[in-house]
């Protein structure tokens, strides 16, 4: 392979890296900015009391405003009335579907590690084959 080849195959390697690091650390951020986790009992409390805006109920979450303009998120229980709760408080209820990553993304961030290793010890392979200790610049 010729050295405009290898460089292409780096820059690849390389973008295709940060694609990966940036869908990992986006997807792992967890609460966002002013978002605060509550226990579903506080949930209730606030829904009985009028405080709770509007919510997003996404598989077993559901998060949302208070009236006061504070975000929240909280872990919905099997087995809980909280839609009925909410619609009898004249919350506005948005229902969502589960999120999940695609399974090329997850294959990719699996095996991606692996590649790797196996790219590069090809590489030093192919080096040691070919007298490569020279032109890779580790003799005389």
């Amino acid at each position: 392979m010729n050295n405009i080849g290898k460089n292409v195959a780096l820059w690849i390697i390389i973008a295709l890296l940060l694609v990966a690091l940036f869908n990992l650390f986006q997807n792992s951020g967890g609460s966002r900015g002013g978002q605060g986790t509550i226990a579903y009992s506080e949930l209730v409390t606030s829904v009985e009391a009028g405080e709770i805006q509007d919510v997003t109920i996404q598989g077993d979450t559901v998060s949302g405003h208070f009236n006061n303009g504070r975000s929240f998120s909280a872990y919905l229980p099997d087995g809980t009335d909280i839609v009925q709760r909410l619609t009898n408080a004249n919350v506005r209820v948005v229902a969502a579907p589960v999120e999940g990553q695609s399974i090329l993304l997850n294959m990719l961030i699996s095996w991606l590690p692996m590649l790797l290793l196996i790219g590069v010890w090809i590489f030093f392979m192919r080096q040691m084959q070919s007298g490569g200790g020279k032109a890779m610049g580790f003799g005389k």
